[in-house]
């Protein structure tokens, strides 16, 4: 096992994509010289050249359309949109175009790209880049969504969607970049719609993923101080979704809390909630409770900023609420 970087992670993986297949290249704002916003794509331009390193103008719609393009011709490009806010302006190419042409064209087309993104608040840069969108395009068939919390998920889940016919988003939170964790030395690769127990309890399921996984697990220690055995399941890919594991783990602990960090009107937790009260109803002790991110654009002062997104001690407070119910 190595340690290395979440950033090292999406790093590695892409090289993994340009090494072992000619036909992958990449596009996107900034990711030449410059070496890409989050420093993840620094040195691909001297190592790959223009040709299969792409920068575009600052057109999301057009390098996008450029990207299912040419995956519909045959290549494997991997687009990148610097923020999943910016990815409004892609939305028609992902929702309408990438993520319907297999169906539309009764399987003559497919659209095999991934899209890499980046989500999530709490990095100071205000309301319009740190929203979470992850959600909104988990709704759409025919497009995967997936969101690693740790630098083994990127490169096992990112090798597993290299392997997909169909569309893939691809969401890595701004705040997981400088985190550290351990990764196999072989190329494993982890299966697409399986969520992780990242940690094993019995009183009580925390569900969540992305930034938020390490938030519950931080939360799940908080918790054994009071005598809580928090179990955390970490989604890892919000479509398809492993409804089975959360049951299972639902019917385990009689106790389920859902953790996401955006706003909890219309948030993917509410599916998780109804899914799990659905298939486990029989099995709860207290009604599914939820823990998300204020109704409010993300301020940009600091200390407001950090009330609006879930911490900790919020986390490990509802769940000692649903505890004592």
């Amino acid at each position: 096992m190595s340690v290395i970087t979440y950033r090292e992670a999406v790093s590695q993986a892409l090289k993994e994509a340009l090494d072992e297949d000619e036909r992958t290249f990449l596009i996107g704002e900034d990711i030449g010289p410059y070496g890409g916003a989050f420093a993840v794509t620094k040195g691909f331009w001297d190592e790959y050249g223009k040709r299969r390193i792409k920068d575009s103008p600052l057109s999301e719609s057009a390098f996008t359309g450029a990207g299912i393009g040419a995956a519909m011709a045959g290549l494997r490009p991997i687009v990148e949109l610097m923020t999943i806010n910016f990815s409004l302006l892609a939305a028609d190419q992902i929702v309408n175009h990438a993520a319907k042409i297999r169906y539309m064209s009764n399987g003559q087309f497919t659209a095999p790209l991934i899209v890499r993104t980046v989500t999530g608040g709490g990095a100071g840069v205000a309301s319009t880049h740190s929203q979470c969108f992850e959600g909104w395009y988990a709704s759409v068939p025919g497009l995967q969504v997936v969101v690693p919390s740790t630098p083994r998920d990127v490169l096992g889940l990112f090798r597993s969607c290299r392997d997909l016919e169909d569309p893939v988003l691809f969401v890595e939170h701004i705040l997981l970049y400088g985190t550290r964790g351990e990764v196999p030395d072989t190329s494993e690769k982890i299966p697409i719609g399986l969520a992780d127990v990242k940690r094993s309890g019995n009183d009580i399921s925390i569900i969540s993923y992305s930034r938020m996984v390490q938030v519950s697990e931080a939360a799940a220690e908080l918790l054994s101080r009071d005598g809580i055995d928090a179990e955390v399941i970490d989604l890892r890919c919000l479509r398809p979704l492993d409804i089975p594991t959360l049951v299972e783990s639902a019917k385990k602990t009689h106790n389920v809390l859902v953790v996401e960090e955006a706003p909890q009107l219309g948030g993917f937790a509410g599916e998780i909630v109804a899914n799990v009260q659905q298939e486990a109803f029989d099995y709860l002790d207290a009604p599914v409770g939820r823990i998300a991110g204020e109704e409010v654009p993300i301020p940009y002062s600091h200390p407001l900023e950090q009330m609006s997104i879930p911490d900790p001690e919020r986390v490990a407070q509802a769940a000692r609420n649903i505890l004592e119910r």
